[in-house]
């Protein structure tokens, strides 16, 4: 019995790669539950009821009404600008009522009542230029143009989003890489396993045929 423990035994090297793979086995546990509760979750509750429609523009206007906007112009340097609100108002192919159009999640979770926030400059004017460009660019370049929207009828049924924070690349990868770390994990404990279980065998053989 004593010889029998004595040979399954690991060795300081198989030791090593023993707790290698129980440590893999852990991150990824922990990976998955981390950004399953942190991340994962809220981006597919904001997916959840929602899908893409073609949109077209109906107007685009600016409000008289202007929001603050933080620049930094170094280590210790900050302040505050100004920036006036556009808002591109859009008909969906899903919905015959307007709907206000942002670039993506973090723009509307940020300002929703703008559909556009210019790189906040120290100066108001630069910031009052880039927000004139965008309006140019929604009248003149895309005007009545159809383009591809998204739109969440449960969090959001008057807004929609030139483009999502979270697609299914984003996703996917936030399984995977958790997933891959865990498989691998216990891809080392299993092969040291049965590498210890092999070696102690042949020994046994060796053992009887001598």
């Amino acid at each position: 019995m004593a010889r029998s423990r004595a040979a399954y035994e690991y060795t300081e090297a198989e030791d090593k790669s023993m707790r290698l793979g129980f440590l893999l086995i852990a991150a990824g546990l922990l990976s998955l539950l981390g950004l399953g509760c942190c991340w994962l979750r809220p981006a597919l509750q904001e997916r959840g009821g929602g899908g893409s429609a073609n949109c077209t523009v109906l107007a685009v206007r600016q409000l008289g009404e202007r929001f603050p906007c933080t620049f930094s112009c170094g280590a210790a340097c900050r302040g505050t600008a100004r920036y006036p609100c556009l808002q591109v108002l859009v008909r969906t192919s899903r919905s015959s009522a307007p709907a206000l159009l942002h670039e993506d999640e973090r723009q509307l979770r940020t300002n929703p009542k703008c559909s556009y926030i210019p790189p906040c400059a120290r100066d108001d004017q630069e910031n009052s230029e880039n927000v004139t460009y965008k309006q140019r660019y929604w009248k003149e370049k895309v005007g009545s143009q159809p383009f591809t929207c998204y739109f969440n009828q449960h969090l959001r049924p008057d807004d929609v989003m030139l483009k999502r924070t979270h697609d299914e690349t984003v996703l996917l990868h936030c399984f995977l890489w958790p997933l891959v770390t865990f498989l691998v994990g216990v891809l080392i404990v299993v092969l040291t396993i049965c590498a210890k279980s092999l070696a102690v065998r042949a020994e046994a053989i060796k053992k009887k045929k001598h």
